[in-house]
């Protein structure tokens, strides 16, 4: 009795999975790092935005769109944002859900942006929308700190594949 109850259960969390909220995690810039230096043939479209940029909202759609375009090729969106951590709970999650991004969302949750800016991109001067295009086995980057349209976006990462 207790294992057919346990399959049930488990059947359940299954069929539920689809339909919870998506996970946001809080990072610390050396996990960031790290995940972005994998020597890994898949190539990183990393956007930094946040909730409160109108330009980094308006674009996040054709993140989205792209991500959908090249789901059985190895790309990854990754979607970091800049709100403060102490946001997540009340603004991050809630915008996250309503805008119903499926890409992946972290946010990055370091206080002095002039400790990492640089080895992001050395030229990066801070400002937001800023997206980093990444592949480390052709040892390819590419970097927009404007928003981009879906356009831009396409051709930028068709020189990546």
């Amino acid at each position: 009795m207790h294992q057919i109850r346990a399959i049930l259960i488990g059947f359940a969390l299954l069929l539920a999975v689809p339909g919870m909220a998506q996970q946001v995690a809080v990072i610390k810039f050396p996990e960031l790092q790290k995940r972005l230096s994998q020597p890994t043939d898949t190539t990183y479209i990393v956007n930094f935005w946040a909730t409160w940029c109108a330009p980094c909202v308006k674009e996040l759609p054709n993140f989205e769109q792209v991500r959908t375009a090249y789901a059985t090729q190895k790309v990854k969106v990754l979607l970091v944002s800049l709100d403060y951590a102490s946001q997540l709970d009340k603004k991050v999650k809630p915008f996250v859900k309503q805008r119903g991004l499926k890409s992946e969302v972290v946010v990055l949750n370091e206080s002095d942006p002039n400790s990492w800016l640089e080895q992001v991109d050395a030229k990066w001067s801070g400002s937001i929308p800023f997206t980093l295009i990444i592949n480390n086995k052709t040892k390819k980057r590419a970097t927009f700190e404007r928003k981009l349209t879906r356009a831009e976006l396409t051709t930028a990462l068709q020189k990546f594949l």
